[in-house]
């Protein structure tokens, strides 16, 4: 039969290895009586029946606490202590039992007086350090785990605790003299090699750091990651060729590793060497090895560059690169989309973007630059049918409702275009920028719809906010005067535009189409004159030739008007003008 001394410490210390030396959660609340301190050891010898009694409260107390009732299981520890005090396991197991109900304070005379009966039990040492750490009194606790190392035999792997606690906080140096007993211990290893090196990048000692990272690439002459940090810290140290011969001897293990291309190129590239450099990391992208993540960073470096023709023809060899090893990523597509858009490749990047979307519809920004592109390729019916499957996905967005709006009134779906845009006009309430945009177009869609009314009110609302709006200046003055309705306003507004526009071809011709339908003639053909020496709009070039024709000079309207036939952009009267010589409106 084992003696109870024995059986209180077997039972402890497998109580220990199932909870892990961590602290564990208490459902319970904290006994408020009083707790019992750890007293100094006594003396006297518990006798036999103190023992039973003892150990019996003990095995019911082991039972409450591997089912973490641990206020239950402190009590009967605790009646247990009143019997043994000087049991090491007994005072061990209460300080345990506190840690778990969260109160070190109470905690730390029994793991003291554990260690002082039993100096030899490496586990009543840690739980000494545990508690000291959630104190965070990391001096006291590396002087225990000291104590353990002195005083428990074949102890040394703790070195490596001992070590981590010194690290923690700062204190490198102490920490470096603990490696090297852990080194005189075991030898050389690996992870001391990084550790140190660490510890000398962290007290900026590079030529240091540089030794073990040396000492690291000795030991492990085929391991690429150290290569690539030993060529890092080279390249900080401000040695690039150093760092160039090792990143070299790192290609030659493993050829086609892309981190060591992608170094490659960038010390060529501090060097001056832009050949070499775009050579490196062009290798780089071939890599499948190198991911999609890393390279979108690379290519967003070289889009903040843009525009600049030095770059551009390898960033756009980059995106086909991405694109090429990474058919099904949506990012690819959409980041050579970006890239293209900024050096002017819009069809491509169009293209690109809708490729991103196929994969991966759920990004606003993405749809957003679809129709912002179809804008600007005025290609209306591609803005329509790409508005629409966005705002299947985003039909509280204000912009796709304008930009379907827009596509509907370039391709003369007027009643279309004003429902769309009275549409987005309401979700955009709140944004007097947005509300701009959407009244210019409605002005126009609701005259073309013969809605003057509403034409009018719309162009007004963007006047009251922007009274020198360039778009509503010339289109609400020019319908003006096809209607012949308020050309005193007509004039108004058109010769504004002239005045801060003196060179701009449509705006002049407005202007003169305004007087010449308010009768003034030669006004009309000062301007237009002018408007045909910047321009042969074909619509500028008729209309000078029926003003010509309004001051009497038939044959040189009829001249014009043969110019304005050859532009394929004339009105529908432009034939029976011609074959008649006469002026029709």
């Amino acid at each position: 039969m084992k003696t109870f001394g024995n059986l209180i410490l077997a039972t402890c210390c497998l109580a220990f290895v199932v909870s892990g030396e961590s602290n564990a959660q208490s459902s319970k609340k904290k006994d408020k009586s009083a707790p019992i301190t750890a007293t100094a050891p006594q003396m006297q010898q518990p006798t036999e029946r103190d023992r039973q009694i003892s150990e019996a409260l003990f095995l019911d107390g082991m039972k409450y606490y591997m089912l973490e009732d641990y206020q239950q299981a402190l009590q009967l520890f605790q009646k247990a202590y009143t019997v043994t005090p000087n049991n090491a396991a007994l005072n061990y197991k209460i300080g345990e039992t506190y840690l778990h109900l969260k109160d070190s304070e109470a905690a730390m005379p029994f793991a003291r007086a554990a260690v002082a009966l039993e100096k030899q039990n490496a586990y009543y040492y840690l739980l000494v350090t545990q508690l000291h750490t959630e104190k965070k009194q990391f001096n006291e606790a590396a002087q225990a785990f000291n104590d353990l190392l002195r005083n428990v035999p074949n102890s040394e792997e703790y070195l490596f605790n001992l070590a981590d606690l010194y690290l923690s906080q700062s204190r490198f140096e102490d920490a470096l003299k603990t490696y090297e007993r852990i080194e005189k211990q075991f030898g050389e290893m690996e992870q001391l090699l990084v550790n140190r090196q660490q510890i000398y990048l962290r007290q900026k000692n590079m030529p240091k750091a540089i030794q073990e990272g040396e000492k690291l690439l000795e030991t492990n002459p085929t391991e690429i990651r150290y290569f690539l940090a030993q060529a890092e810290l080279l390249n900080a140290s401000k040695k690039p060729d150093d760092a160039i011969k090792v990143l070299d001897k790192a290609l030659r293990i493993e050829p086609n590793n892309p981190f060591a291309h992608l170094m490659l190129s960038d010390l060529n590239r501090q060097k001056g060497n832009k050949s070499e450099a775009e050579k490196q990391v062009k290798e780089a992208f071939r890599s499948p090895g190198l991911d999609i993540d890393t390279k979108v960073r690379i290519l967003v470096d070289f889009i903040r560059q843009l525009p600049n023709p030095e770059v551009e023809g390898v960033a756009l060899e980059l995106v086909d690169l991405t694109i090429k090893n990474h058919p099904n990523e949506a990012k690819a597509y959409a980041v050579a989309g970006d890239l293209q858009t900024i050096v002017g490749k819009k069809a491509e990047a169009r293209d690109n973007y809708l490729q991103a979307v196929k994969l991966d519809d759920s990004h606003f920004k993405i749809w957003q630059q679809v129709v912002l592109l179809d804008a600007e390729l005025s290609e209306a019916s591609a803005m329509v049918k790409h508005s629409e499957q966005a705002l299947e996905l985003f039909p509280n967005q204000a912009v796709f409702w304008f930009y379907n709006g827009t596509g509907h009134l370039i391709t003369k779906d007027y009643a279309k275009a004003v429902r769309s845009l009275e549409h987005g006009k309401r979700l955009s309430a709140g944004e007097p920028e947005l509300l701009v945009q959407f009244n210019m177009q409605l002005g126009d869609g609701y005259n073309s719809l013969k809605e003057y009314e509403k034409a009018d009110q719309a162009y007004e609302a963007v006047l009251a906010q922007d009274k020198n709006n360039q778009h509503v200046l010339n289109n609400y003055s020019y319908f003006l005067s096809l209607r012949n309705q308020n050309m005193q306003k007509a004039l108004e507004m058109s010769e504004r535009l002239v005045k801060q526009h003196p060179t701009n071809p449509t705006y002049l011709d407005t202007y003169a189409w305004v007087l010449y339908k308010s009768g003034k003639y030669t006004e009309a053909r000062k301007y237009l004159e002018q408007a045909v020496a910047i321009s042969d709009d074909a619509t500028i070039v008729e209309h000078y030739g029926d003003v010509l024709f309004k001051l009497g000079k038939k044959e040189e309207a009829v001249s014009q008007w043969q110019k304005a036939k050859l532009k394929g952009e004339a009105s529908a009267f432009i034939d029976k003008k011609i074959k008649d010589k006469k002026l029709y409106e």
